[in-house]
């Protein structure tokens, strides 16, 4: 495998700018896609994202930028995907090119809601990508530290070992810190639901449960994520590892933590429109939950708190009656 891959990052948002920034301290080039050219034109006057990020310094000389999908994905070979899953979809609806022989990293930490699928299993089935040429990036890591270049960790999925460890070579840096992990869907569905896990400890802290509520919720979170990911692949893992155990507490606890801050609005009586229209970033629990909700209806998992999640921001139930039901299910 070439040791001096071409890699590019799709996507103008807090991640997908962490991701560039991760790249860079590696990388002579790094290509990348985001649809504003306006953004572009500040990044490369400014040496910063003005929408994302913004305390994150940038290269501009490192950087091949293009508003154009299809030709960054003609002279990159290595895709890393940071868009949010709600739009996905009208993103590759761009395409007039393929993506033969490319290899695809998956940023993204939710379900693509016009397939219900994860975004490996998307790639697959509408592009007919080999699991071999696809990949997951997952925490845990906020990307608020990465550009405060604090001590961070990831875990690189893939089913080839090779290209998983190629590209935890271009991200590793004196403060990020890699593995590697063969478990592409494993770690992709503990990447969606951590999201869900924390809109509920957000809904939590809107209501006005404290700290040792929370604790008993994240134990038990941990626990139906095993039981969840056990009933959609079934293969030997470690759920307290890194990225399961470790992507759901920084997630559910963190003050950085877009869908605790989502579910904390909730909980103190937004409705799901005024929440979303408050936050400027996309809090993709929101979007995981309808989904989630179905296949572990499909699946027959015992799901209460992604039960309640939904119930709450899909069936109009109250907050503070569902949270009730909730905490006689928990142990």
């Amino acid at each position: 495998m070439n040791s001096h891959p071409k890699v590019a990052v799709f996507g103008g948002g807090s991640w997908a700018t962490a991701i560039v920034k991760m790249l860079c301290e590696n990388l002579e080039t790094v290509g990348w896609y985001m649809r504003s050219a306006s953004t572009i034109e500040h990044i490369i006057a400014n040496k910063h994202n003005p929408n994302y990020l913004s305390s994150a310094e940038l290269h501009p000389e490192q950087l091949d930028f293009s508003n154009d999908i299809n030709t960054t994905i003609k002279q990159y070979d290595v895709l890393i995907f940071a868009i949010p899953s709600a739009f996905l979809t009208t993103e590759l609806e761009k395409l007039s090119t393929s993506f033969k022989g490319k290899i695809i990293f998956s940023a993204i930490k939710g379900i693509v809601p016009e397939t219900g699928l994860i975004v490996g299993e998307h790639f697959f089935e509408t592009y007919q990508i080999p699991y071999h040429d696809i990949g997951v990036i997952t925490g845990p890591c906020h990307a608020e530290e990465v550009a405060m270049e604090r001590l961070s960790y990831l875990t690189i999925a893939c089913n080839d070992e090779e290209k998983a460890e190629m590209l935890s070579n271009c991200i590793r840096s004196r403060y990020i810190k890699t593995k590697i992990s063969d478990d592409i869907i494993g770690t992709e569905y503990a990447a969606m639901l951590k999201n869900i896990y924390a809109v509920a400890a957000g809904i939590a802290h809107g209501l006005g449960y404290g700290d040792n509520f929370q604790s008993v919720l994240m134990s038990n979170a941990i626990r139906e994520m095993k039981r969840y990911i056990k009933k959609v692949h079934k293969m030997k893992r470690n759920i307290n590892n890194s990225a399961y155990l470790g992507d759901l507490l920084v997630t559910g606890y963190s003050t950085f933590s877009r869908n605790r801050m989502f579910g904390n609005m909730i909980g103190k009586g937004y409705t799901v429109k005024s929440a979303q229209m408050e936050m400027s970033m996309i809090a993709e629990g929101y979007y995981a939950t309808k989904s989630a909700y179905k296949i572990k209806e499909e699946k027959g998992t015992c799901t209460p708190i992604i039960d309640a999640v939904y119930n709450v921001l899909y069936a109009n139930k109250d907050p503070k009656k569902e949270f009730e039901k909730l905490t006689n299910k928990l142990d």
